[in-house]
């Protein structure tokens, strides 16, 4: 067994650099850790999509301040002190980090409900966005050392599940509180079993050395001086400007998480107004789509992305082209068909749709330098969540209140479809990746 080689030998152990072992036993531990604090993001992101309604009745809001709600006043802060959380994972304990991070948006998602107002509630969305900035790029960069290159889409595939099962839990759980109780106490319900999450992390969790999946030797720590601040980010800045792989990848997530994301904050409302659903029963068939369907089609693409990549790099890209290019036409049928086919068509369209997540991770972290990955994630993710989560809530309700006096209560859907055009531009970013890929590979078989 070569002590160097950072492969997996037999019995699931990956031996790193100078003989340093890792089970695939507390790889898979670490890796559900990870998830589970994803999970806890996401169930206190989505959670306002389910109270919208509520809070839109009890302080009388339009859909623009619902949006504003929803996307900028998370997004902003969430985005921005991304990267410098990043620079000081890069130098520190990114299980520290990550810890911190889960406790403080836990905490200030429980704030939410002793709100009196928009004003307050955009304040305690502020502080559950300054929490969140903390987990993801240090969790991605942490994956990236437990796993292997051959394994990695699969594996970030697996930390994406955050993103179904957090949203399955948030529509679930969050409906029948608000129901039964009041949207004050799911904000309550959501966010505190964070706590525990964060403990788990912090005392569970050994943090593995950077490069030890590849059996590369440990980069020199380097002290936080924040005065190297502006030069790390600009680097990371000019890697994915520079890389043209990592560039279109960041454009095509961008693009399709715009999209996605102003479908996840509005879709719960959505599926009330146009298909006249009750607040639970709305809850209970998006967690099971989402949690069932959401689950498989991000499992799916990342294991395709591994598989079909390891016979041609260019298809760890294509293949979210190909579901997106698959998945277009379907999502037109579901706007704008009755309820009964719509409820149908919305399979395969979560399916498809979630194809992206694991793919798009692993590129970036295959990319990066390795003294530098949570800070290229912490990058993609403020570019992604400015233009993404910032801006595409916002939009949504913006052409809802534009539409609303040709079309009415169906203004949403007609604002929802038109927005989700934008996913094809996203598939067409991951083609110009997948051949910028090949392009490469022929260079190097050729030098």
């Amino acid at each position: 067994m070569a002590a160097e080689t950072g492969t997996e030998v037999a019995d699931g152990v990956i031996v790193g650099h100078g003989g340093v072992t890792m089970t695939k036993n507390y790889r898979r531990y670490a890796l559900g850790v990870l998830l589970l604090g994803y999970i806890s993001s996401y169930v206190d992101r989505q959670i306002m999509g389910v109270v919208l309604p509520a809070i839109k009745a009890e302080f009388l809001l339009a859909d623009w301040q619902l949006g504003f709600l929803s996307g900028i006043a998370f997004a902003i802060f969430y985005a921005t002190l991304g990267m410098p959380i990043a620079f000081f994972a890069d130098r520190s304990s990114r299980r520290n980090v990550i810890a911190t991070a889960i406790g403080v948006w836990s905490l200030m998602t429980a704030a939410c409900a002793y709100v009196t107002g928009f004003g307050t509630l955009a304040l305690a969305r502020i502080g559950v966005g300054v929490g969140e900035a903390g987990s993801s790029p240090p969790s991605h960069s942490m994956i990236a050392d437990l796993y292997p290159p051959e394994e990695r889409s699969g594996a970030l595939a697996v930390y994406a599940l955050g993103v179904y099962l957090g949203t399955m839990i948030a529509f679930a759980v969050g409906a029948f509180v608000v129901e039964q109780y009041g949207w004050r106490e799911a904000f309550l319900l959501v966010g505190l079993p964070g706590i525990a999450i964060a403990a788990l992390v912090r005392f569970t969790l050994v943090e593995p050395s950077r490069g030890f999946s590849e059996g590369k030797p440990a980069p020199e720590p380097k002290p936080v001086d924040w005065s190297e601040f502006r030069e790390q980010i600009a680097n990371g800045f000019r890697h994915i400007w520079n890389d043209r792989v990592s560039f279109h990848t960041v454009m095509g997530v961008t693009l399709i998480s715009f999209v996605g994301y102003g479908g996840a904050v509005w879709g719960y409302s959505f599926f009330i107004r146009s298909f006249n659903m009750g607040i639970t029963e709305t809850g209970i068939f998006l967690a099971l789509i989402i949690g069932i369907f959401g689950t498989s089609g991000a499992i799916l693409g990342g294991r395709l992305a591994d598989w079909l990549g390891a016979k041609d790099a260019r298809w760890s890209y294509w293949i979210v082209s190909l579901a997106k290019l698959v998945a277009a036409p379907l999502i037109v049928v579901f706007f704008l068909a009755e309820k009964e086919v719509a409820l149908w068509v919305y399979v395969p369209v979560t399916i498809l749709g979630a194809f992206y997540l694991g793919p798009s991770f692993a590129a970036i972290q295959n990319r990066a330098p390795l003294e530098m990955r949570t800070t290229v994630s912490s990058i993609m993710l403020f570019i992604i969540n400015i233009v993404g989560l910032g801006l595409g809530p916002q939009l949504v309700g913006i052409l809802s209140d534009v539409l609303e006096p040709t079309y009415g209560i169906e203004s949403l859907r007609y604002a929802l479809l038109l927005t989700s055009v934008i996913s094809l531009w996203g598939a067409y970013h991951y083609y110009l990746a997948g051949r910028a890929m090949g392009e490469e590979a022929k260079a190097k078989a050729q030098a």
